[in-house]
């Protein structure tokens, strides 16, 4: 258990580089072309990783319709969510963006009531009432940190947590293997991004210390977090727990961002924040609830 916590805690910390280290990558480079080198880096560590753990030997499985299926999934979960959180980022302030970010948990309790068809629940519903009044919050007064389109990238923030809760509910409904998954889905994300920037933006070269910072997203943030996390839930013996921990990250970024970036850190952003993880945490105190009459049932 000390592992999957020491596991857990460096995933939070690499994971609360992101908004900080995507706001300082987008001073110079356009946001897609950011987005495919990073998806690219994500893509090759994971084929070496599960081209040394034989992971890849699955792939000769898989049917036409997995891959499809895949393509799909990276396409909605990992491409628009990028692609919108970056442009996000790149509007706001790297703490506001952050913190609409973690709208996506709310997202997922209400695509599993729809798609799985999940119950509805008086504290889901006041959760979601939370969550949504923190977006409220946040878009009230002006802030000196919006360095763009105020309203477009709150609107690109929030989208960007629908896709990614749309993402993780049609993913729960898959058994592949994740490793492999993931791998794909990076792939398709680096295709995406590389296409659709070929019409949008004009490709800027990349110099020095910018190289590392692409680096870190795309190896750090997202291929070796998310393999920590993975292994940090697999031998917790309390996954909720762990998975709690999660919810540290928007806290640590604003700091992160105050420190480095030098962003105010606004009573509106805390207030915000306190409203959405509030109504997440509520949530998962339900799932607790819920989960502990079963197995006393049992």
């Amino acid at each position: 258990m000390k592992k999957s916590y020491i596991y857990a805690g460096v995933t939070v910390l690499i994971w609360s580089t992101l908004a900080t280290v995507v706001k300082l990558v987008l001073r110079d480079i356009p946001n897609l072309q950011a987005l495919t080198i990073s998806s690219a880096f994500a893509f090759v560590f994971l084929l070496i990783l599960n081209i040394i753990n034989g992971s890849i030997k699955e792939m000769t499985s898989y049917k036409v319709r997995d891959y499809l299926t895949i393509a799909g999934l990276g396409f909605l979960g990992l491409f628009m969510y990028s692609a919108l959180y970056y442009y996000g980022i790149a509007e706001l302030g790297s703490q506001e963006a952050c913190i609409l970010n973690y709208l996506w948990p709310v997202m997922i309790v209400i695509f599993a009531c729809i798609i799985l068809k999940e119950k509805f629940t008086a504290k889901k519903i006041i959760a979601m009432l939370m969550s949504f009044a923190g977006i409220v919050v946040l878009t009230l007064g002006s802030n000196d940190n919006t360095s763009g389109n105020r309203l477009f990238g709150i609107i690109a923030c929030v989208t960007a947590a629908v896709c990614y809760g749309l993402f993780s509910v049609l993913n729960k409904k898959h058994s592949l293997n994740q490793n492999v998954t993931m791998m794909w889905i990076w792939f398709t994300t680096a295709v995406c991004s590389f296409v659709l920037s070929l019409f949008f933006e004009k490709w800027q070269p990349i110099i020095g210390v910018q190289w590392l910072g692409i680096a870190w997203l795309g190896i750090v943030v997202n291929a070796v977090a998310y393999l920590l996390w993975a292994i940090a839930l697999k031998d917790a013996s309390d996954s909720a727990k762990i998975a709690n921990l999660a919810y540290l990250v928007p806290f640590i970024s604003i700091i992160i961002s105050w420190f480095v970036l030098k962003e105010q850190i606004t009573i509106n952003a805390v207030f915000a924040l306190v409203l959405i993880i509030g109504g997440i945490l509520l949530q998962s105190v339900s799932l607790k609830k819920k989960n502990r009459i079963v197995k006393e049932k049992e």
